[in-house]
């Protein structure tokens, strides 16, 4: 599975769940609609900017999606259209939310982050586990192997679907 795309930078760190998505939008029962509210609170991003329309990568600094535990965070950021976040650091719920939805969560050194941040795209080797930008420098990152499979897969629900026939055959095989 490979990305290649605009990336949005987000240079600042500490943004938390209220800032990408406020709560007073969290009133569907979908994982849709929700991207037209992405980062609205969050004061001076280039969310809007037609420059970034068509971004697929979302750059960031440390602990962002910190603050309430709300998977509409994730939602909001893949309804909006991007497949990947970057960042130093992540909020840890907001990690698992991530593979749980199939967002790549990507985590790399502050100095990678800087050369990122003066780029306009890169590729994604997310088999491989590599950061990919226009030069041919690579940065490696990791991924929980599990984790990684739900990511593949498209999200926790996706990967544990392709496994009911193997359940149902294996529960029929102890009858």
């Amino acid at each position: 599975m490979n990305l290649k795309g605009k990336i949005l930078p987000l240079d600042r760190s500490n943004i938390d769940t209220d800032q990408i998505i406020p709560a007073r939008h969290l009133t569907g029962i979908t994982k849709k609609g929700y991207g037209v509210h992405l980062l609205e609170d969050a004061p001076d991003t280039p969310i809007n900017n037609p420059e970034f329309k068509d971004a697929i990568i979302l750059l960031t600094r440390e602990n962002f999606g910190c603050g309430s535990s709300r998977e509409h965070a994730v939602w909001a950021i893949m309804d909006r259209g991007f497949k990947a976040v970057i960042a130093i650091s992540f909020a840890r719920i907001f990690e698992e939310n991530c593979y749980n939805n199939g967002l790549v969560p990507i985590k790399l050194k502050e100095e990678q982050i800087n050369k990122l941040l003066n780029l306009n795209e890169c590729e994604i080797d997310v088999i491989n586990q590599k950061v990919i930008i226009q030069n041919g420098e690579e940065f490696d990152f990791e991924l929980d192997p599990l984790k990684k499979e739900f990511i593949l897969k498209g999200g926790f629900l996706k990967f544990m679907n392709e496994k009911i026939p193997k359940i149902k055959e294996w529960e029929k095989s102890q009858i």
